[in-house]
């Protein structure tokens, strides 16, 4: 009988790679349900809103500094397992932080002690969850060829983005009748017991192929598209990028001007997603019936989620928009927008205003992170992806708290101050920008 070739690397199975998918789904739905939920939350147990605001700056800050880690222990401790940490760190944090806010709701702790536990058990989500992008993202890479990678990257990746979309869509049909607004908390952390059951059962042991490292995603956010930061487009880990010796500073003039952008604009967005909440709360009248506030909070981020994904996935493309014209245009048409958004006295004036803000900013973080991207050689891409991802997650550190505290002294004073930023990063980009030349594949 003659022999029957194989191919030299097995592409992953369609089961193998629903898998995948809903690992990194089920991470972003959860987190921007929470997202669309937790004002109301707030409202009901007289919790400060700066003080809800802070519990995901403080998710956030520990996405930031775990998530490179967790990125570099790809291959030393199997992407399998990694996985496993970032949905567990998932669902623990899911399950106890919505028995803290049960126990509060129905007022077995004080307000203060919800806070405090919640605030302990968003730990879990901020410093294990981010553990599983990178490992989804090396899972692949190390077991396809460039042919069918970047599609398989891309569908993956995908899944983030898509998980901001149905977080707030699904989130108000979860408040049950007993569990009241901490219901979506519960279901989604049996979504994740799911999907550890399945990724047990249905995904092998770890046999990579080629050597790669895992990517660092953005701190995922209803409106933020889960950005994820591949350092050189393949996944891969080249010979260049780990012999080379020069190191790229944060004010390097090839990449200052795109870090400013990012940083300027990045902290724009935050502060629209930290108030959005809170105004909705406010102009719709239902500080005093929070339980109303989960469905237009959900339809609010939706919108957002939907208009940023049109964005990424369809205008830039399809006009073929460079980095600096998307960073200039995505920061002009998210001012607009955010300045509709303070204006905005009704549901669907503030869901038009939050659609274009976050097209706008859909448009203005894939630029900003092509454009540092281009600015620099090959060898310094894993350097220049690292900054990138800082600065993505930096933004949500500070900027929910700063703009929620301006919010309840002037509410108009935090839209202003947010379409200054983007149309005054617009004006700047003109001159502070500069497109990178087109560089040779091998540069």
């Amino acid at each position: 009988m003659a022999n029957i070739p194989t191919p030299t690397v097995a592409s992953i199975p369609n089961g193998r790679l629903a898998v995948l998918f809903m690992v990194m789904l089920v991470a972003a739905a959860g987190n921007t349900a929470m997202q669309s939920i937790l004002p109301a939350l707030g409202a009901k147990l007289g919790i400060a809103d700066v003080w809800v605001s802070l519990a995901f700056s403080w998710s956030a800050l520990l996405w930031v500094i775990t998530a490179p880690k967790w990125a570099r222990q790809s291959d030393k401790r199997g992407r399998k397992a990694l996985m496993a940490v970032g949905i567990i760190g998932f669902v623990s944090s899911m399950l106890f932080c919505g028995l803290t806010l049960w126990a509060g709701l129905e007022g077995w702790l004080s307000a203060g002690v919800t806070f405090a536990f919640f605030a302990l058990f968003r730990s879990l989500y901020g410093g294990f969850g981010s553990a599983a992008p990178p490992a989804v993202q090396a899972y692949v890479a190390a077991r396809t060829e460039a042919a069918e990678r970047t599609k398989a990257l891309s569908l993956v990746a995908s899944s983030f983005g898509l998980g901001t979309v149905i977080g707030p869509t699904i989130a108000p049909y979860l408040i049950l009748p007993v569990l009241g607004l901490s219901g979506p908390l519960f279901v989604f952390a049996g979504i994740g017991v799911a999907v550890i059951i399945a990724l047990r059962l249905v995904l092998p042991d770890d046999t990579p192929r080629f050597e790669v490292r895992g990517q660092v995603s953005a701190y995922p956010a209803a409106g933020g598209g889960g950005q994820i930061v591949d350092s050189d487009g393949d996944g891969e880990m080249d010979q260049d990028d780990r012999s080379s010796t020069e190191r790229i500073g944060w004010f390097d003039p090839r990449v200052r001007g795109w870090n400013i952008a990012g940083l300027v604009g990045g902290h724009a967005q935050a502060m629209t997603m930290g108030v959005i909440g809170f105004l909705i709360l406010d102009r719709l009248n239902l500080r005093q019936t929070p339980d109303l506030a989960a469905e237009p909070t959900g339809h609010v981020l939706w919108v957002g989620a939907i208009a940023t994904l049109l964005a990424q996935w369809a205008l830039i493309p399809l006009l073929s928009l460079k980095p600096r014209t998307a960073v200039i245009s995505g920061c002009a048409v998210g001012g607009m927008g955010a300045l509709l958004v303070g204006l905005g006295d009704t549901l669907p004036t503030i869901s038009t205003g939050f659609a274009f803000a976050m097209l706008g900013f859909g448009l203005f973080r894939p630029g900003f992170t092509a454009g540092a991207s281009l600015a620099v050689p090959r060898p310094l891409q894993g350097q220049v992806a690292g900054q990138t991802a800082s600065i993505n997650g930096a933004a949500y550190i500070v900027a929910p708290a700063i703009g929620v505290l301006l919010y309840n002294w002037h509410a108009e004073l935090t839209f202003l101050l947010i379409t200054t930023l983007c149309l005054g990063m617009s004006i700047w980009g003109w001159r502070g920008l500069k497109e990178a030349p087109v560089r040779n594949p091998e540069q």
